[in-house]
């Protein structure tokens, strides 16, 4: 039935995405980001270089690209409408990010998380390669954006609309910090309870409990 989730073609595309990427941060991390073509990616995948095109239009979006902005945007929506603004995002970005990478794993045996190591691969990337960090910032408006309408609709108040993008960004600024901060301490640090330290950090320390 239509609306009960994807189809097979989507979750087969989905599918081939994951496997592309997999592969390419496999080679970056091996071999380097500026010496990898996107025809080795290809070749490593069993692809052709144009279905690597069809699924990331351009390199950086080998490392960048993500499933995330459709999931916080829902749950962005699902929290009650009375709550605070910066509560209503800030929560739901400590919540979205313990589904995507678990528990912390420090000592306690718990097993990898494949998306948590993508996303832990894909920041050290990030870090170490200029033309990623430049393009971050697409990304990151991309994702502002995706809260924003999820918010406010298609015809938003301009004074509701400039709160809500001051608080979309501020919350992300402070996600940003925490992200980097658990790349650099090789994913060990509780990556949840970082951005909610971040977020109470940005918002006042009595801010930090809202969002843990």
């Amino acid at each position: 039935m239509s609306g009960e989730g994807p189809s097979l073609r989507e979750r087969r595309r989905a599918e081939t995405q994951r496997m592309i990427q997999a592969r390419a941060m496999r080679l970056f991390a091996e071999d380097g980001y500026d010496a990898t073509t996107v025809n080795d990616v290809a070749r490593a995948s069993g692809v052709s270089t144009m279905t690597v095109y069809r699924h990331f239009p351009t390199k950086e979006d080998l490392v960048l690209h993500d499933r995330y902005d459709p999931l916080i945007a829902a749950r962005v929506a699902a929290r009650p409408a009375d709550e605070p603004l910066v509560r209503r995002i800030g929560r739901t970005l400590v919540e979205t990010t313990r589904v995507v990478v678990g528990p912390a794993d420090e000592g306690t045996g718990t097993p990898p998380v494949p998306e948590r190591d993508l996303l832990l691969a894909r920041l050290r990337l990030m870090i170490d390669t200029p033309a990623l960090r430049a393009r971050h910032l697409d990304s990151q408006y991309a994702t502002q954006k995706a809260i924003v309408d999820a918010l406010l609709g298609d015809a938003p108040d301009p004074d509701a609309e400039f709160r809500t993008w001051v608080a979309a960004s501020t919350c992300l600024a402070a996600m940003h910090v925490a992200l980097m901060r658990w790349a650099q301490e090789d994913g060990r640090p509780d990556l949840p309870g970082l951005i909610a330290a971040a977020l109470g950090a940005a918002f006042g320390d009595d801010f930090g409990d809202d969002f843990g």
